[in-house]
């Protein structure tokens, strides 16, 4: 079928399935054990990445199982139906009325959801390795081309799987449902992926008769572990110069295990080697699900054409860029750049292909801390130790001048207007002395360090009135979050709402408690009513990571008047701003994890296919703990620093990989093992002849 194995279809399939099982799950994994199980933060995040170094740490069990004890075959069918049950506990432990819906005795919740996250760490590692490698064994030799080409389609249903269930199961987890309470309906989005690695499962055993099985060849991971043990062994004790050195330190082996085994090691360990630096690019790939979504959270979300488009959000964004770049790129570079870079009769090798990558990695670092500077410079000042940041608003009709003792700073406020937000030392503000046409009056400042106060003031004849209020926020609101607060300029005590949230009921010149908006990027109905009226008003959008405080000045014909003054300005630099960033990273994916999937399976000997994927998955694990201690020990305050440190190490990376790179000699292992059997095959027929003439010898005698 279009030059393609039949069975590579079923397998291409079953991919796109099992990784929409995967990614939906882990879609919605954090907001289950926050919202649901009521874990902290830190425990929850701990427990997340806890399951997610599990799921690349148990490829290698996989690819022993496969090369050494049951095929590929068999491996993926069996750990796959660990994965399916490990899927249904899961969904079936998110269900809340397994404990008749009480948030205190979540203890059968917890077990059955441990219990499903080992199994499906099980099963999804178990198969990472074989899944990909058994794609492979489906083409003869002479297919090369389309077994790259395969490679790249299986990578392109890896991010297709992940796309769509990044879409689909955050919605499922939104809608509500619950026999005895209505909530989040985690069983739904936990089943739907469930019902996927059955579908996935099914798929595989169908193309069953169609696939070409190769037999494990017994325990080869331990027999290369003795090989090249043997052979450590035998060199050091014949260290002397005496002994003649040997072409490779391997050879060392030669007296106890077969020149195959020998061959097959130098030809896994080569590779081996060279994966020693890969780590340090998935240390910077993975961040794009962490540092970059967090970067995001400080950037203008609001795609105005998109914005009932749910999955728009800071929240969903981050998580589909990726596969969305991936999908579109993934063609586009198999299909156009490297035909075009072969007519070009340019030697784009597999390795070449992976450092370019790599390079195109920290170039979007180097992206990414461009953008973090431009955020950084939008950041509000906060006050530092010693010092006390205060506002001055002018909620009253009549001009002011506000002075401060000891300071003797003196600040002009127009009617209805602010000062925005003024460092001064806290020992030198201990008074202002405020004045409106005749009136005048003095506050007493009692002000604490780093903290930021708003003094709120109205011309009210025959006094000023004025009100000290401590803010209470020493940072730009989180997750892109925006806060409001009101503040009652009218006479009489007012009771406040804003969409369905209730602010209560409000005194003259008294302020409510800040609050966070649902939605910071759609307008909300302001209502403020007495036991004589009521008035409305529409509110203006809030924009992401702002923090308003709204005047409620004057109602007329039940239309509310109100000012706004900006405690914190929105984020102002667009989110669009990382699509650079991430069009960089995604060529890097394409060059590097591409390549390095077909580059690790066409480098290997027949029996060690899985392994050698199993070791390139680990790679994967070892990048996110590197990010882990370079996160954890770094001192660096500020994150575009972080992001060049980033880019810098995977720069040198880079350099280092292309010099090792440049010594590699490229193989077929088919070839070789081909040799050693034309060998073995001139070796049995010169035994055949050697008894044969001992036989006819015999028989003369």
């Amino acid at each position: 079928c279009f030059g393609f194995p039949l069975s590579i279809f079923f397998i291409v399939i079953n991919e796109f399935c099992e990784r929409f099982s995967y990614y939906g799950m882990k879609a919605v994994l954090t907001l289950y054990f926050k919202r649901f199980l009521h874990w902290e933060d830190n425990f929850a995040t701990a427990i997340y990445h806890t399951f997610v170094a599990l799921c690349y740490l148990t490829p290698i069990l996989g690819a022993i199982i496969a090369d050494s004890w049951l095929g590929k075959f068999k491996t993926i069918l069996y750990l796959s139906i660990v994965y399916a049950i490990g899927q249904a506990v899961l969904s079936v432990g998110s269900i809340s009325e397994l404990t008749g819906a009480s948030a205190s005795n979540l203890a059968p919740n917890i077990a059955l959801s441990m219990i499903g996250l080992i199994l499906i760490a099980l099963g999804t590692g178990g198969i990472k390795p074989c899944v990909s490698a058994f794609g492979g064994d489906q083409f003869e030799e002479d297919q090369e081309r389309q077994r790259g080409t395969f490679f790249s389609l299986f990578y392109l249903s890896i991010n297709a799987g992940s796309l769509l269930s990044t879409l689909i199961t955050p919605i499922l987890r939104a809608t509500e449902c619950g026999i005895h309470t209505k909530q989040e309906c985690y069983p739904l989005a936990f089943g739907v992926p469930a019902i996927l690695m059955a579908v996935a499962l099914v798929v595989f055993i169908i193309g069953s008769k169609m696939y070409k099985k190769i037999k494990p060849q017994g325990n080869i991971m331990l027999e290369v572990s003795k090989c090249v043990g043997f052979a450590i062994k035998n060199r050091f004790r014949h260290r002397s110069k005496e002994f003649p050195k040997r072409e490779h330190w391997l050879d060392w082996a030669s007296e106890k295990y077969d020149k195959r085994l020998i061959a097959q090691t130098k030809m896994v360990l080569r590779v081996l080697f060279l994966y020693i630096p890969l780590p340090m690019f998935w240390a910077v790939f993975d961040q794009q699900g962490s540092r970059w979504t967090l970067q995001a959270t400080a950037m203008n979300g609001d795609f105005s054409t998109l914005k009932n488009t749910y999955f728009f959000s800071h929240v969903y964004l981050p998580q589909i860029v990726n596969p969305i770049l991936i999908v579109i790129m993934v063609p586009i570079v198999d299909s156009v750049l490297y035909p075009l870079i072969k007519k070009c009769k340019l030697n784009f090798t597999p390795l070449k292909k992976m450092t370019v990558g790599m390079f195109l990695a920290s170039l979007a670092f180097v992206a990414a801390a461009l953008v973090q500077v431009q955020i950084d410079k939008t950041y509000p000042v906060f006050p530092a130790a010693g010092q006390t940041q205060i506002k001055l608003i002018n909620v009253g009709e009549i001009p002011a001048t506000v002075q401060f003792q000891p300071q003797s700073d003196s600040v002009y406020i127009a009617p209805k207007s602010e000062s925005g937000y003024m460092i001064y030392e806290t020992s030198k503000l201990q008074s202002a002395h405020i004045s409106a046409a005749i009136l005048n009056k003095t506050v007493t400042l009692d002000l604490l360090e780093k903290e930021r106060y708003t003094l709120a003031f109205t011309w009210d004849s025959p006094n000023i009135s004025s009100n000290l209020i401590w803010d209470n926020i020493t940072s730009k609101p989180e997750n892109g979050k925006s806060l409001v607060r009101f503040i009652n300029s009218l006479n009489n005590t007012v009771n406040v709402t804003m969409g369905d949230k209730d602010f209560g009921i409000l005194d003259p010149l008294s302020v409510t408690n800040y609050s966070f908006v649902p939605k910071p990027d759609r307008s909300y109905t302001i209502s403020v009513s007495t036991p004589e009226a009521a008035c409305t008003a529409d509110s203006r959008k809030f924009g992401y990571g702002s923090a308003y405080t709204i005047s409620l000045d004057y109602c007329v014909a039940n239309q509310l008047s109100i000012t706004y003054f900006d405690d914190i300005a929105p984020n102002t630099v667009h989110m669009a701003w990382q699509i650079p960033q991430y069009f960089l990273l995604t060529c890097a994916e394409v060059l590097f994890s591409v390549t390095g999937l077909e580059f690790s399976y066409s480098q290997a000997p027949s029996n060690m296919k899985s392994v050698l994927q199993a070791g390139w998955l680990l790679t994967v694990a070892v990048g996110n703990i590197i990010v882990l201690i370079v996160a954890g020990a770094s001192t660096i305050d500020k994150q575009w620093a972080e992001y060049v440190l980033f880019a810098a190490l995977l720069l040198v990376v880079c350099i280092i990989f292309a010099i090792m790179a440049s010594f590699y000699t490229y193989i077929d292992p088919n070839e070789v093992e081909a040799q050693f059997n034309e060998k073995e095959k001139e070796e049995h027929k010169k035994d055949q002849d050697d008894k044969e003439k001992e036989a006819e010898a015999d028989s003369r005698m």
